[in-house]
């Protein structure tokens, strides 16, 4: 047992002590010849019944007792006797309860603790469990508390009544400790809770603290190789292992995560590695089964930045679960998006419910208007590199740090990710060559790529978790399914991108820039296909490779609607976010916004001013730079 000093009467010198013991003591606690404090509870002719605690009471015969005695009055006994049918008996003990002669210290009970790594080997058996409270659910039955100690979360199952809160005084975030008895529920081990109590104090103290040592040990990113050799990678490890100790800490907390990406290619290579890391960590710590699709979601994007629509709906989600379900308020995760001015707006929205908020992307960043409202930014511009790391091949490698029996799932996913974006970086070579191991060539690598985008366009908002991981073929080995499934969508991708380039080609405009760049504009929305595949973004993109092939010189491509255009170019250094930044200011009344990469981008802008923001555009692109290394023709060197 633990012996405390409670500060109550006689604190000032008395020469006594008399042991006032806690609400969870049991009979192993009483030592003989110990003065305890007990509470009357009942008087029958033969003695009173004392309480010392919620499960240690006895008898105190009339024989040893002098005086009067009522129901709630304070008595000083000793142990006399257990017999053997468990019964006690007790005595009163030399001190006068009603002087101050005695000092009264708190006993609280040893409890052999139990970790939920143990609760299989315990089924059945009356356990302890100390941890901290992480989600209270109320059902239409028990009151469920999920509790996470230093080795996983349990859900607890206390019932008080049908659909009645039990320990309403316990809330998210105490430290408690919890007897009962694990249990088989629906495949999952849960503990059915005979007591529950909130510790306090000192004792609360030492068990926090005791958790927090734990988890920060778990949470520690595993210790992985790099897939490949390569410098420009290794400047950016130590932010995605702040991020990977970040995501590991909020699964062993308990938190849900909400992972926002961007609705392409490089998007889904970096969002669903992490996905599924993630959930299988959280299968690792939950004893609930069902914990990995209640605490991780994937959420695309359309737009490039985080749009306001997407940031209430998202507080709107995270509102009501913690209504209906008690759970915390969620991490949300930005992959390939969220580094710019435009994501302000959101994210604050955000703040004024104080939710963690992680960027990971390699668009071109703006760490001044972001930089205080996220917990961790990971992007290679922030260390003198650039587009070209792709996001998808970032978190392929912090997928590997949180989960690293994941990794030759994902061998061929940056090479996929590469082409997607079209990196020119020479990474490249070295990612092809690791997928083309694994029995991916560039022609499947092409192939997954444009299934992916096929895909994403039709799922729109929705993440099609298990389409998007039989494309990629993560967690699934059916090597004869795959290749069919890609061929399919890859195809189709293929023939409406053709149909589309049939209706849009006769309609481009050209004209060579003094800079000695071609420049085609197209206008995708009176002459392309609407609201199908290919969309604006992809129609352009299309058209700028097969000029590129044509003329084999520099070519800058624009596909304009009614209030935004879509740039790319190639051998040309445009840097897309430097212009949007400079015809904000030039285009008055213009509404410009938008962002990109060096050669890779969208602007959005005023209906009435699209001719302004487009002359001024073109300027700018007359201005700008020849660059041989930004051309696919030529490989660019990162070292």
């Amino acid at each position: 047992m633990t012996r405390e000093a409670a500060g109550v009467p006689g604190d000032d010198g008395g020469d006594s002590v008399v042991y006032d013991l806690d609400a969870d003591c049991t009979a192993d606690d009483v030592e003989r010849n110990q003065p305890y404090l007990a509470e009357i509870n009942g008087i029958v002719d033969y003695g009173v019944f004392v309480d010392l605690s919620e499960s240690v009471s006895g008898l105190v015969h009339e024989s040893v007792l002098e005086g009067t005695y009522a129901v709630g009055d304070e008595l000083v006994v000793e142990l006399e006797t257990v017999r053997d049918n468990g019964d006690i008996a007790f005595e009163p003990a030399d001190i006068d309860v009603e002087s101050d002669e005695y000092t009264v210290e708190g006993i609280s009970h040893d409890y052999t603790l139990t970790g939920t790594n143990r609760l299989e080997s315990s089924i059945g058996e009356q356990i302890h469990v100390e941890g901290e409270v992480v989600q209270v659910k109320q059902t239409g039955g028990p009151t469920i508390f999920h509790i996470t100690d230093e080795f996983g979360v349990v859900p607890c199952a206390a019932f008080e009544e049908a659909g009645v809160r039990a320990y309403p005084q316990v809330e998210v975030g105490d430290v408690v400790r919890v007897t009962g008895t694990p249990e088989h529920r629906e495949g999952s081990v849960q503990i059915e809770v005979d007591g529950l109590s909130k510790l306090e104090g000192e004792i609360a103290e030492e068990a926090r603290e005791r958790l927090d040592t734990a988890l920060e040990e778990r949470a520690e990113p595993h210790d992985v190789d790099s897939l490949i050799d390569w410098p420009a990678f290794e400047k950016l490890r130590p932010n995605l292992e702040e991020v990977a100790t970040l995501l590991r800490r909020t699964v062993l907390e308990g938190r849900p995560i909400r992972v926002r990406h961007h609705a392409d290619g490089d998007g889904m290579c970096a969002a669903v590695p992490v996905q599924i890391a993630l959930e299988r960590f959280i299968a690792d710590v939950h004893e609930d089964e069902n914990a990995p699709q209640h605490l991780i979601k994937r959420l695309p994007a359309k737009a490039p930045f985080y749009e306001m629509e997407d940031a209430t709906r998202d507080l709107n989600f995270a509102l009501e679960d913690r209504e209906k379900h008690g759970q915390q308020l969620p991490l949300l995760l930005m992959l390939d998006n969220g580094s710019t001015a435009e994501d302000v707006p959101a994210y604050e929205a955000l703040t004024h419910y104080d939710i963690p908020i992680v960027a990971i992307d390699h668009h071109h960043p703006d760490p001044d208007a972001v930089g205080d409202l996220l917990d961790a930014h990971v992007n290679p511009y922030l260390h003198d590199e650039d587009y070209r790391i792709t996001t998808g091949m970032l978190c392929v490698e912090l997928a590997r740090m949180i989960y690293p029996d994941i990794t030759d799932e994902l061998r061929h996913v940056p090479a996929v990710a590469g082409l997607s974006d079209r990196s020119k970086a020479d990474a490249m070579d070295d990612y092809i060559e690791l997928a083309a191991d694994e029995g991916y060539d560039e022609d499947r690598l092409q192939d997954v790529s444009e299934a992916l985008d096929y895909a994403a366009f039709w799922l729109r908002y929705n993440s099609g978790d298990q389409l998007i991981q039989d494309l990629l073929q993560i967690d699934s080995d059916d090597e004869e399914h795959h290749r069919e499934l890609i061929s399919f969508f890859a195809n189709r991708a293929r023939e409406e991108v053709d149909e589309q380039l049939d209706a849009a080609m006769s309609h481009l405009e050209h004209e060579d820039l003094d800079n000695g760049a071609h420049l085609y504009r197209i206008d995708v929305e009176n002459y392309a296909h609407r609201f199908t595949y290919p969309a604006p973004g992809k129609t352009t993109g299309e058209i700028h490779d097969r000029k590129i092939e044509e003329t084999g010189d520099p070519v800058i491509t624009v596909g304009y609607g009614p209030d935004f255009a879509v740039l790319r170019s190639d051998g040309v250094r445009l840097d897309i976010p430097q212009m949007v930044s400079e015809l904000e200011d030039e285009v008055p009344g213009g509404g410009v916004s938008g962002g990109g990469h060096l050669v890779v981008g969208s602007i959005k802008f005023v209906k009435g001013k699209r001719e302004d923001v487009i002359d001024a555009l073109v300027e700018k692109m007359e201005e700008a730079e020849i660059d041989e290394a930004l051309s696919s023709a030529a490989p660019i060197d990162d070292d």
